[in-house]
């Protein structure tokens, strides 16, 4: 299989849709990426001090919990209330 990258280097195309400025807003938490197979989904988040986290169903975030994660985002329920957090579009 041939691949047109040195090992280690980020193809250009990639690091430009990865580096977009001002896409998550500091200070707040965000949905990074989803990866995983179907049906067992994870996702990475950045919390408001900056931290990664990985995540599974069942953590907890932001004083609720990971109810779900599918193709569109996470479901997250706090204090009786179900919130979605998505991709960011930019």
């Amino acid at each position: 299989m041939s691949n047109d990258t040195q090992a280690g280097q980020t193809p250009a195309n990639v690091a430009r849709i990865a580096t977009q400025d001002r896409v998550l807003e500091r200070g707040h938490t965000g949905l990074i990426g989803l990866f995983g197979p179907p049906g067992k989904l994870s996702a990475l988040v950045r919390d408001a001090s900056g931290k990664i986290r990985r995540l599974k169903i069942g953590d907890r975030l932001n004083r609720g919990r990971v109810m779900a994660i599918d193709k569109d985002g996470v479901m997250i329920e706090r204090n009786g209330r179900s919130l979605r957090m998505t991709l960011p579009s930019g």
